[in-house]
């Protein structure tokens, strides 16, 4: 059986900025093993992003996989809490917590940083640590995640009117004022105790940036059909992110663990690619997925986020054609959304790919691989669940 890989910067995909000559920063970065892949294969888009639904990486990598977002996803946190194997009830409601940093817990409050810093896991430990001491007794139970990404369980809480409360993503509001959340928190009397014990504790607490908890993306517990009925394909997924983890243990993947993943632009790229390319020695699908280009979106630093697409060609998508060029496997490139310098969050632009058979390279596909060459095809998958049948398909 072909075996099939998809790689996935987070976030590569972008709008044109003056300091780059108008360009994007795929476009500016030095791409030569992508282009190749867009040269001998084949181009187009796809729309990740259902209309109406929120450009998340949940939603868009759920999409990626081959499952319909408007009919399996529940929330952000559901997914994460897929991915660390929590036994969860029915009812219960999973937020995802982010530690963040804003200038006041209040109406006049602006959101400075949705990642305290990018704090490290083991900063960030101790202080959930003693969160879920100050939630003892509440129904709400906060559960260690990875750097600034952590978990808040809801026991109970998806038969509230929780379930419903519209919280903004910390990374949609860098800089905002804070206050129409808060009036939403407030409406959960619990929840909202919680935050402002939280935020004591956090704000006089020297070790970190953090000041604050943010719970957001909240959801009953995430089920999806196993992946192998769904495709016949035996598969895995590598990221050093729990959102992207989650959806594969969800669907009864394998879920591929490698030391030194940070989801930042000083990830084990070459762990990542040695970890694809063993599960490939027995399984069918692999789906490789880095932070960093998405990370460094949000931090609006066009130059970093450049030199990660850099990254990921030379380190990702290099190394993984090398390897398999001589065997029958097709390779996908593409993003999960874009993560434009000029917003530094996500939006719902149909995102590139580039599907590349190594028994069947074609060519006169287009000399380089963006936004512009990609749309400049006129093929266009209206839904990103369309994508991985199209690949196992002949259409191409």
């Amino acid at each position: 059986m072909s075996k099939l890989v998809f790689l996935v910067a987070d976030g590569m995909a972008g709008w044109p900025i003056d300091s780059l000559g108008g360009r994007t920063t795929l476009q500016a970065a030095q791409t030569p093993t992508m282009d190749y892949l867009a040269r001998r294969g084949t181009c187009g888009r796809c729309r990740t992003v259902p209309v109406g639904m929120h450009p998340g990486s949940d939603v868009a990598n759920m999409s990626l996989l081959g499952y319909d977002p408007q009919t399996h996803h529940t929330g952000r946190g559901p997914i994460e809490a897929a991915a660390q194997g929590l036994e969860l009830d029915p009812d219960d409601l999973v937020w995802r917590m982010n530690l963040v940093n804003v200038s006041a817990l209040s109406d006049q409050g602006r959101m400075l940083d949705y990642s305290s810093g990018h704090i490290g896991t083991p900063v960030a430990a101790p202080l959930v640590a003693e969160l879920a001491r100050l939630a003892a007794g509440s129904p709400f139970v906060p559960v260690q995640g990875i750097q600034y990404r952590h978990l808040l369980v809801h026991k109970g809480g998806a038969r509230t009117s929780a379930a419903g409360l519209a919280i903004r993503p910390p990374h949609d509001i860098l800089d905002q004022p804070i206050a129409q959340d808060l009036e939403a928190f407030a409406t959960i009397p619990d929840l909202e105790r919680f935050i402002r014990a939280a935020h004591a504790f956090l704000h006089a607490d020297p070790t970190s940036q953090a000041n604050s908890v943010w719970p957001w993306g909240q959801g009953r517990p995430l089920t999806l059909p196993p992946f192998a009925e769904r495709f016949g394909r035996i598969g895995a997924v590598v990221s050093a992110v729990d959102l992207v983890r989650g959806l594969g243990r969800a669907a009864g993947m394998a879920v591929l663990d490698v030391p030194g993943a940070t989801g930042l632009i000083d990830t084990n790229y070459e762990g990542k690619v040695r970890a694809a390319l063993d599960f490939l020695d027995h399984g069918d699908f692999v789906y490789v997925h880095v932070e960093a280009p998405d990370e460094c979106g949000h931090m609006g630093d066009p130059d970093l986020k450049k030199r990660a697409i850099e990254l990921f060609d030379q380190r990702i998508a290099a190394p993984v054609l090398a390897a398999l060029k001589d065997s029958d496997a097709t390779i996908v490139v593409t993003c999960d959304h874009f993560t434009p310098i000029a917003r530094r969050t996500h939006t719902e632009d149909p995102v590139p790919f580039a599907v590349y058979r190594t028994r069947a390279p074609r060519t006169g596909g287009p000399a380089a691989f963006d936004e512009d060459t990609a749309s400049s095809t006129g093929l266009f998958l209206d839904s990103g669940q369309e994508l991985l049948p199209f690949c196992l398909g002949d259409r191409t």
